[in-house]
């Protein structure tokens, strides 16, 4: 269940609320398109701006409109553990396959406070969780000891890995036990990654290149590291254009340009700057997708 590609979804806003019938179509295009999994209300979705009854309706229209067809990992974290463990039965609740918990920002836990945190989220849930690990947004980096007392666990799975450093996630992958799924939280990093043994990625990019990103992931899997290395390389300036700016906003730009969503983002973030946009429409063009 947790490997291959899985698409961090964004949530689509139009007037200033959830554009629920655009995530519905959102979802039917991701599904269409073979992807193994989609993970709402993550980073790229935005979550930090929903409010709490916005963040479980997204859940519910995901888990509703995938229908069963691919799993649904919802992002349920938070530096607050009774919340995050709100948000992780809420999500058991309406059908999601697992949970995606950020780890706790801001209030920068210990170690043993981060794995005290997990554990009580994944006891008290009975949910599958994975640990998603970025320290540049949390300040906080799960460390590969900390993920193999985790991973002792049995309700806690995997590990999304966005450290963007390559020798912990060997690590976590050398400490692990071979059932805890290793994915990137970086596309550029995702096929150094399958390499050390990793099993997949929770993709930005995959909003966009649904197909050809999941057709990276399995090629690797199926032995042909020769087509999976001509697909990064041929996706790169997209995974460059794709974060010249915070994400979600440069994602968000790319899907309103070519028609699957609109353009609204959330305070504190903005549209992307206008110098951006050429180059993002001249990738899409370049990839055939625009």
């Amino acid at each position: 269940m947790f490997e291959g590609t899985l698409t961090a979804l964004v949530t689509p806003f139009r007037d200033g609320a959830v554009d629920e019938g655009a995530l519905r179509e959102l979802v039917e295009r991701q599904v269409a398109a073979g992807i193994d999994g989609l993970v709402p209300c993550g980073s790229t979705g935005e979550s930090a701006t929903l409010s709490h009854d916005e963040h479980q309706r997204v859940v519910e229209i995901v888990v509703e409109a995938a229908a069963g067809r691919v799993p649904v990992v919802a992002g349920t974290g938070s530096n607050n553990t009774a919340e995050a463990i709100e948000l992780t039965c809420h999500a058991r609740d309406a059908g999601a396959a697992a949970a995606l918990l950020i780890s706790p920002y801001y209030n920068k836990p210990t170690q043993p406070g981060l794995v005290a945190h997990y554990r009580a989220v994944a006891d008290e849930s009975g949910l599958p969780l994975l640990v998603y690990n970025i320290p540049g947004r949390t300040a906080s980096n799960v460390l590969p000891e900390t993920l193999a007392q985790l991973a002792e666990h049995p309700k806690i799975v995997g590990v999304k890995e966005a450290s963007g450093n390559l020798d912990q996630m060997a690590e976590v992958i050398r400490r692990c036990p071979d059932d805890f799924a290793v994915l990137s939280g970086d596309d550029s990093l995702t096929l150094p990654l399958l390499a050390l043994g990793g099993r997949g990625v929770i993709s930005t990019s995959s909003n966009v290149v649904p197909r050809e990103m999941g057709e990276l992931v399995s090629a690797f899997r199926a032995g042909d590291e020769t087509r999976a290395r001509e697909i990064h390389y041929r996706l790169m300036p997209l995974f460059e254009v794709l974060f010249v700016e915070t994400n979600p906003i440069p994602v968000k730009a790319a899907l309103a340009l070519l028609g699957v969503v609109g353009p609204e983002i959330r305070l504190p973030l903005l549209p992307l700057s206008e110098p951006c946009v050429p180059a993002l429409r001249a990738v899409l063009t370049d990839l055939g997708v625009l």
